[in-house]
């Protein structure tokens, strides 16, 4: 989709600004009222722009929402401080050390298979790993649908290691990788309880 020069125009004002009311950015930029809303209820539905929060006005009237990007449109360089501190550690990185910090105080030892198995599942998703669980007839899998450390998985194949350490504790079980989206794979495959 092309964006309108006015749609641009307010995205490069709350690029440069960080955030502002859609009040604040009418009189920057000389624009009505309805035009720079209707651009960021848009831009909003987009997931280019976020509401962030509500602001209250020292005069009367309903208080205004504050438009900004959303942090993971801006990005980060954690991939690369990932890569570096990796490299730096060598073969010092203690892989089983960093899955029990992962997993945090995650305990699911003493439920049953099928609601540790969704805990564990509950618990990758708040790390963006795209998880679910299903049965097979070897026993039940763990997949993992995207790699958070797509960026450099490929020069630090341990993480793998660190993926199946992770499950294996927040399992409280053997797990075993059966398959890999960084060899080629749609999906990280692991086995539980082998």
């Amino acid at each position: 989709m092309v964006m309108t020069t006015a749609r641009h125009r307010v995205l490069a004002y709350l690029t440069k600004n960080r955030s502002a009311s859609a009040r604040e950015v009418s009189r920057s930029l000389k624009m009505s009222s309805a035009t720079v809303r209707h651009h960021l209820r848009i831009l909003v539905s987009d997931g280019r722009l976020e509401s962030a929060s509500v602001r209250v006005r020292t005069s009367r009237g309903r208080p205004e929402k504050v438009y900004s990007i959303p942090l993971a449109v801006l990005g980060d360089n954690l991939s690369a401080l990932c890569d570096a501190l990796l490299a730096e550690a060598g073969k010092n990185v203690r892989i089983e050390a960093l899955a029990k910090r992962m997993a945090g105080e995650s305990d699911f030892r003493n439920q049953p298979v099928a609601k540790r198995l969704s805990l564990c599942v509950e618990k990758l998703n708040q790390m963006k790993y795209h998880a679910r669980w299903e049965a097979g007839s070897g026993g039940p899998r763990v997949i993992l649908g995207h790699c958070p450390y797509a960026g450099i998985v490929a020069k630090h194949p341990e993480l793998c290691r660190l993926d199946e350490s992770l499950l294996e504790k927040l399992m409280g079980q053997s797990v075993e990788q059966l398959a890999t989206i960084r060899e080629g794979s749609s999906s990280c495959l692991f086995a539980v309880g082998r």
